[in-house]
């Protein structure tokens, strides 16, 4: 078991023992994931920490755009639930990286791609291929596609 995985169980236990349901429900619902992931295939096997953060952050941005559902639909109660559940995952996601940080990636990104030759828009494929490996679990895809975008243009 990683050591992350472990970590989403003690805390899962400690929520369970201190009645705190919103922890607790919501460590069950990213375990279970976690599982699903591990058994989804041919065979099972056990994720490496960086595949259970990629799980994390996966049902955290669930979060996210069910508290955006729920609040366009008028149901601010499960919207404030679905806020505060997405704002507990995040806890153990890394720190995501801010505008100018991601910016100056992205610009550096830019010139590498102009000076293999991509200018314009048509650059866009290969500066995301310069940036994704480098912003992997530290930027949501679309942020980080709307970044290029606006230095692209």
């Amino acid at each position: 078991m990683t050591t992350l995985k472990a970590k989403l169980q003690e805390d899962l236990t400690t929520a369970i023992r201190a009645r705190n349901e919103l922890h607790s429900s919501t460590l069950r619902l990213t375990l279970s994931a976690i599982t699903n992931q591990e058994v989804a295939g041919k065979e099972a096997r056990v994720l490496s920490d960086e595949e259970v953060l990629k799980v994390i952050a996966k049902e955290a941005k669930k979060r996210r755009e069910a508290a955006d559902a729920f609040a366009q639909g008028g149901r601010p109660e499960q919207a404030a639930r679905e806020t505060a559940e997405g704002e507990f995952l995040d806890t153990y996601l890394p720190k995501q990286l801010g505008d100018d940080e991601l910016g100056a990636i992205v610009a550096q990104a830019v010139e590498e791609a102009k000076a293999a030759g991509a200018e314009g828009p048509r650059a866009m494929g290969a500066v995301m291929k310069i940036v994704n490996p480098k912003v992997a679990g530290l930027a949501d895809g679309g942020r980080v596609a709307a970044a290029v975008k606006k230095h692209l243009s």
